[in-house]
């Protein structure tokens, strides 16, 4: 029997595969981030307990990494790179609770300054993201410039602390991270077939899947803002932008600590 399709509904078919693959692999990638969201919420309907709540989210937090790592989820250079990223949204946590940009409202034993310290899980989540894609896309980058996004990364990084006493530079800074990258391509895999987009849009795409799982993850009772206190509310668009930027912290920093892939011809690893 003669086949009646045409080239254009092969190419809907395959494409329609390499979607559905591509969503399973993001899957994967994010499956420690899923499995500690899906531990916050479940925790919120437990009964009372004697121990906080706050708490047997960081028990959990551990333990969760503890088997990452025991399962080979994890090289150990990729768990310095969440580890790194755990101490470095816990200060940020520290600062921006103080300053009531958000607040942990429960009370807990491993609370420090109001932030539980089960709070660095929530960047070393995203941290276990980039490093799985990084491994299960075998991702690659054309005319990378490493120098240049780290000094941006970095101003943006201070600029989340330094705007509530000068002028916020998040424009600027998006604006200078799109030079930085302008240009840069990341290419990835998809089973047998390579892709590549813009490393600036890929940040942009992120950017957006964490405001989602931010609006989940409040939803939750992970944390709440000012205007969530007397009952969530979805959390502001503006934090879209926020996660675009912020994510460029996370991939400067696995691509200066974590586990180094093949360099293929014209490309980063």
């Amino acid at each position: 029997m003669r086949n009646e399709d045409g080239p254009a509904a092969s190419g809907l078919r395959h494409g329609f595969a390499q979607f559905v693959r591509f969503g399973l692999v993001q899957a994967r990638a994010c499956a420690f981030a899923g499995a500690l969201l899906a531990g916050i919420g479940a925790a919120r309907l437990l009964p009372p307990l004697p121990v906080a709540r706050y708490d047997l989210v960081l028990g959990y937090g551990v333990l969760l990494t503890l088997l990452a790592r025991r399962l080979g989820w994890e090289t150990r250079r990729n768990t310095v790179v969440i580890a790194v990223c755990h101490v470095l949204g816990l200060l940020f946590e520290l600062v921006k609770v103080h300053l009531g940009s958000w607040s942990y409202p429960e009370d807990a034993l491993t609370k420090i300054a109001g932030v539980p310290l089960y709070g660095g899980f929530m960047y070393a989540a995203v941290a276990g993201y980039v490093c799985q894609a990084r491994r299960l896309m075998r991702l690659r980058y054309t005319r990378y410039r490493a120098a240049a996004t780290t000094l941006v990364a970095a101003a943006v990084y201070l600029n989340f602390f330094t705007h509530h006493w000068i002028p916020d530079l998040r424009w600027p800074l998006a604006l200078a991270m799109t030079a930085a990258t302008a240009g840069t391509w990341v290419g990835f895999s998809v089973s047998a077939h390579r892709y590549r987009m813009p490393l600036a849009l890929s940040f942009v795409l992120i950017g957006f899947f964490l405001w989602v799982a931010e609006n989940a993850a409040t939803y939750a009772g992970a944390w709440s803002y000012p205007q969530q206190l007397g009952g969530w509310q979805p959390v502001p668009l503006t934090k879209f932008g926020a996660w675009s930027l912020l994510i460029s912290v996370t991939f400067v920093l696995a691509e200066h600590l974590g586990t180094p892939g093949r360099e293929g011809p014209g490309e980063h690893p």
